[in-house]
């Protein structure tokens, strides 16, 4: 009872906060549009390298541009959401190096709830925008048998994807707090992991596919399911059923995030100690 208390009062609290800063981004609405559609077309050149490489070959890794295209908006539309709701977490090591980091302690508020709502900002729908375009466009020309299982997995892959990420982003601060700041750290595998995914697994080496697979189960974003969708053998041998296992994949990365983060807060020394 005490848990489900602390979940509704941190998301109640995210709630606040994050509507704060809604408040304060909406004041000058121009502005606003322009960052937005900003950020929209700044993400949308990782797509425009993608289109580049395939005006000089015809497949990659043996995948087409439709398939690459899946495989990116799965990726950037997950990413999106989590960068969205917790993309704030790598100022963390800003915070306890200026000492503001304490100030979140003392607050009548889920510690995890005020960091991840800090600074929240709608511009970053645009990177979810533009990622949710670019799938479309690839479920529309991607040749595929579809079935039922298959379409019911494009927005659990979504989901667990955004799920998945942002136990990454809890983790990685948790990490900030323990080695004092490492938000490059943080950044290798968030911002880095969704570039990894944006391209199928078939162009890298196996000790890689199965690092993301087993260890930091990244795989389970879109590879795991995309090859299944796409009829595409995976390249390290999972059996079939591994296709729907991303939302317990991702149930399972948020509560070890969760572990970490807890870990992090009991171990975190103030500045003035």
């Amino acid at each position: 009872m005490g848990e489900r208390s602390a979940v509704v009062e941190g998301l109640r609290a995210y709630r606040l906060i994050a509507g704060m800063w809604v408040r304060s981004s909406m004041t000058y609405r121009t502005s606003f549009v322009v960052t937005m559609f900003g950020n929209l077309a700044m993400t949308g050149l990782d797509f425009v390298g993608i289109l580049l490489m395939f005006s000089q070959v015809d497949s990659l890794g043996g995948w087409s541009l439709p398939e690459v295209a899946f495989l990116y908006g799965l990726s950037a539309t997950a990413f999106g959401i989590a960068d969205l709701v917790l993309g704030s977490m790598d100022v963390l090591g800003a915070r306890m190096r200026d000492g503001s980091f304490d100030t979140l302690l003392v607050r009548p508020a889920p510690v995890l709830a005020q960091v991840g709502a800090d600074r929240f900002a709608v511009r970053r729908l645009g990177r979810i925008t533009q990622g949710a375009l670019v799938l479309g466009w690839a479920l529309v020309s991607v040749d595929v048998d579809w079935s039922a299982a298959k379409v019911l997995l494009v927005p659990v892959m979504v989901v667990s994807g955004a799920a998945i990420f942002s136990a990454v982003f809890v983790a990685g601060a948790a990490f900030q707090i323990l080695a004092q700041d490492a938000a490059e750290v943080q950044n290798a595998f968030t911002y880095g992991g969704t570039t990894l995914l944006q391209y199928p697994p078939t162009v890298f080496g196996k000790d890689l596919v199965r690092g993301v697979t087993f260890m930091l189960p990244l795989a389970f974003v879109n590879w795991v399911s995309a090859s299944y969708v796409l009829g595409r053998p995976y390249p390290i041998g999972l059996p079939q059923w591994a296709a729907f296992a991303p939302p317990l994949v991702a149930v399972g990365c948020c509560a070890l995030a969760g572990l970490a983060w807890r870990s992090g807060l009991r171990s975190y020394r103030s500045t003035g100690s």
